[in-house]
């Protein structure tokens, strides 16, 4: 189900794009895409402000889209491209999504999935991280700093 690193390029722009939409939101900057047989059939950021919900991450619009969109609950053959690796709360819902395969950008150290167990995916998930790391890295730092050095979200 591996996509080429171009592809994987050109998707992840997708959910940088939403995470940047998120920032103007005065959302934490998480977007995310999900793409099925090629094509995008979900697009979501971060709502959890906007919608006054700890659940409102962008993984989790994304999921709630895309089996609107399928028709169903499994997201099987499906990748979810993800600025910010998934929480623990996010990644088990992927994994009873039965998603194919995620592909994150930036590592999450602090909160990410995989410092707490990978055993709540789906055994047959295939995980790709890094991809446009920097990148995602950089709206996320931004976002952070400027919310220490003017105390409200901009």
């Amino acid at each position: 189900m591996k996509n080429s690193p171009e592809q994987d390029e050109k998707f992840m722009r997708q959910a940088l794009h939403e995470a940047e939409n998120a920032l103007h939101k005065n959302e934490i900057p998480v977007g995310a895409v999900i793409v099925c047989s090629g094509s995008v059939i979900a697009r979501a950021h971060n709502l959890t402000e906007t919608l006054n919900d700890v659940t409102a991450h962008a993984e989790m619009q994304a999921i709630t889209s895309a089996a609107n969109y399928l028709g169903g609950k499994y997201l099987i053959d499906c990748t979810l491209y993800v600025t910010l690796e998934p929480c623990a709360m996010c990644a088990a819902a992927l994994g009873w999504a039965q998603i194919s395969r995620i592909v994150f950008g930036a590592a999450d150290e602090k909160r990410g999935f995989s410092k707490f167990s990978k055993d709540v995916l789906h055994k047959k998930t295939e995980i790709q991280g890094g991809i446009l790391q920097k990148e995602c890295r950089e709206i996320l730092k931004k976002f952070f700093v400027d919310l220490r050095t003017s105390g409200v979200r901009s």
